[in-house]
């Protein structure tokens, strides 16, 4: 997952809004997102080469989303799979805060990454890379936010942009596909916007956009998820080939367990 906006406590009707692009190999297998039959409370999508996955929700209504850390200077190989943080969230009962402790202890298990939990009223972020990392996990007050590559609201061009148009989208009825507008647009970013970002190789260019398209590597799904002060949840699931067609659409809805507030 390389780009995730969210709205958290913004909107009195939907406490959690979510607009997310997984950008990723073409070749490297996947399943598209359902409830998954060995554990059929979470719904996710599947990274079929190591077994966890970028973002998903259980039946409870938890929530969680993982990025890459990007840092070339960085690339060692880790001995845990990233994906994993998101299933073993969704699949333990232990409180968040105890799984963020858990996770504080053995984050040098993992490579560079950044991870959403959100449970009741709550949203967390942790880094066990860049600067966040030495501050620890953060609970997040109300607000837009956006989420690539790098830390928490760095100003990059697409998250700049992606921000902006989640507050648009506010604006108006939430549905699914009006928030895969906010992530859609495959404009790169200017040189004079790269440049002041210290981000100018030909791969960083590419990158730029919001909805990357190449032949190797791209945008493999859009994700859109909101939860309602119900706690119904909506989730829909557009995956796209190399070229930035769509070839299949999953949507879900359901009344979770706990509703926000009531954790």
């Amino acid at each position: 997952m390389c780009l995730i906006l969210f709205a958290h406590q913004v909107n009195r009707d939907y406490p959690l809004i979510v607009a997310a692009n997984r950008d990723e190999f073409h070749q490297r297998p996947t399943r598209a997102s359902q409830f998954w039959p060995e554990q059929p409370d979470i719904l996710a999508g599947r990274d079929l080469q190591a077994g966890g996955t970028w973002m998903g929700v259980n039946r409870s209504g938890r929530f969680a989303a993982v990025t890459n850390y990007r840092d070339p200077d960085a690339t060692r190989p880790a001995p845990k799979s990233r994906g994993d943080l998101v299933i073993d969230y969704l699949q333990k009962e232990s409180s968040t805060q105890q799984y963020l402790e858990a996770v504080s202890l053995a984050a040098e298990d993992y490579a560079g990454f950044n991870l959403l939990l959100a449970e009741g009223d709550q949203l967390w972020c942790i880094s066990n890379s860049g600067p966040s990392a030495a501050r620890g996990p953060k609970q997040l007050p109300p607000g837009i936010y956006g989420l690539s590559n790098a830390s928490l609201d760095t100003p990059w061009p697409k998250v700049l942009r992606g921000k902006q148009a989640l507050a648009d989208a506010l604006e108006d009825p939430i549905e699914h596909r009006a928030l895969e507008a906010v992530v859609a647009n495959r404009q790169l970013a200017s040189k004079e916007q790269l440049d002041l970002q210290g981000m100018n190789s030909e791969m960083e260019e590419l990158l730029s956009a919001q909805f990357i398209v190449s032949e190797s590597y791209g945008t493999r799904a859009t994700t859109t998820f909101w939860k309602t002060a119900g706690g119904k949840c909506h989730w829909a699931e557009k995956n796209f080939d190399a070229q930035g067609g769509a070839i299949g659409t999953v949507e879900e809805a359901f009344q979770s367990s706990i509703r926000p507030g009531c954790e």
